[in-house]
């Protein structure tokens, strides 16, 4: 019987609990700083029991999935009690400003810590719209301090094979936050901006594929998306720059009538979806 334990009962922390408890080779531990959480998934019996300093030396697999800061400091006050024989893995969506302390806390207390970023979540958060089945097929990002220890990468997938993972892939923490930024975080802060244009509130009855696809994600936590952010500014900033270039060259080919060139816009953005994403 192995044990996992997860501090943090969002919808990544509690998606990780639900899916882990369907195995009956595992139990689960967690915390959250809401106690209600925390008696709710246990009367749910989703949990065995709360994760605390007297039990956290238990678990075989430690899933950090609270805010970047939050998780340095948890990481921090619990790694006295945690057994050098588990593996931790913090799953916040930036990885330079939580790699770098969280290594170095593991060295100093022999533990065995990666970075970790599961590719999956909804527009809702919180434990109320967690499920088993939101990582499956979905990809899960590994980011180790060294990459030659095959034995050890090969533990972690194992460990994490309850989720129901599609693929894992190993990188650095600065190129998961370079890609992070374009992927991820620029479509955020695109989604939210456009949900601020003075015809938004009257869009019922005019809309459809297009309007959802662009704007779900703009329904977001903004004290997490904000951290984040913050975070990974200097990547994320690169990539505003360039959307708003190319915007402004949208823009003024409308402004001066200027058909060819707009045309042509268009069919180089359709033209870098097909050789990116295929036809």
């Amino acid at each position: 019987m192995k044990t996992l334990g997860v501090a943090g009962l969002g919808l990544i922390g509690g998606s990780f609990v639900k899916a882990y408890n369907e195995k009956e080779d595992w139990r689960v531990l967690g915390y959250d700083r809401d106690s209600r959480i925390n008696q709710l998934a246990i009367l749910a019996e989703d949990l065995e029991g709360e994760l605390t300093e007297e039990n956290i030396g238990e678990c075989d697999l430690l899933l950090l999935c609270i805010y970047p800061e939050a998780a340095i400091d948890y990481f921090r006050r619990m790694a006295p009690h945690i057994s050098k024989d588990a593996v931790i893995l913090d799953c916040c969506g930036v990885k330079e400003s939580v790699c770098g302390p969280c290594f170095e806390i593991a060295k100093e207390y022999g533990l065995t810590y990666l970075g970790g970023h599961p590719m999956a979540g909804r527009h809702f958060s919180g434990y109320k719209y967690a499920t088993e089945k939101l990582f499956r097929g979905a990809p899960m990002v590994i980011v180790p301090e060294s990459f030659d220890n095959i034995e050890l990468l090969s533990h972690v997938k194992e460990l994490l094979a309850p989720a129901g993972f599609g693929s894992i892939s190993v990188t650095t923490a600065d190129e998961h936050d370079r890609l992070i930024a374009f992927t991820s975080q620029l479509a955020h802060v695109v989604s939210n901006a456009y949900m601020k244009s003075p015809t938004a509130s009257s869009h019922r009855g005019f809309s459809a594929g297009s309007y959802k696809d662009l704007t779900r994600v703009a329904w977001l936590n903004e004290d997490m998306w904000s951290e984040l952010f913050m975070d990974n500014r200097q990547n994320l900033i690169f990539e505003l720059d360039h959307i708003i270039d190319s915007l402004c060259e949208y823009r003024d080919a409308l402004k001066t009538g200027d058909v060819d060139t707009l045309r042509e816009l268009l069919k180089e953005g359709r033209i870098r979806k097909e050789e990116t994403d295929g036809k």
